[in-house]
């Protein structure tokens, strides 16, 4: 099953609670684990790595504690994703620094590179403005067996 981890899934629900509850004051880490019930030691980690990935910004002070570095309209779940897991890569061939025993013969890769696009795209096209508010950017329709199309 191919699925994000569940640190990636607790940044998305961290970050949508901050989109929502964003104003002039900072949103707490102590308020974020109680309002998402997401273990408070979790949730520090989650901020200080979404913070040195340019996702979050932190305030000192009285009124301090973490906000959006950009708009949630310009948060997309794959700027979430890779500051959490790094490069968005379906498969190992996807990550340039392997060296790939059978690349040379390998007659997938090509068709991985575009799968491993179009499913970064999907993920850039959502973004927390998006999830908070329950709009899909895309329609997105089911065929039966086969796959979505966006």
């Amino acid at each position: 099953m191919l699925r994000i981890s569940k640190l990636s899934d607790y940044a998305i629900v961290l970050l949508s609670e901050i989109a929502r509850e964003q104003d002039a004051q900072g949103v707490t880490a102590r308020h974020l684990a109680a309002s998402t019930q997401i273990a408070l030691p979790t949730v520090v980690k989650l901020l200080k790595l979404l913070k040195d990935h340019g996702v979050l910004l932190s305030m000192q002070g009285r009124n301090g504690g973490y906000r959006l570095a950009k708009r949630p309209s310009e948060t997309s779940l794959a700027v979430i994703i890779e500051a959490v897991e790094g490069p968005i890569a379906l498969t190992e061939c996807m990550n340039e620094a392997l060296d790939c025993q059978i690349h040379q013969n390998c007659n997938t890769k090509a068709h991985w590179v575009h799968i491993n696009a179009a499913f970064r795209h999907a993920l850039s096209v959502v973004n927390l403005n998006d999830l908070t508010r329950g709009t899909m950017p895309v329609r997105v329709s089911w065929n039966g067996d086969r796959a979505p199309a966006l």
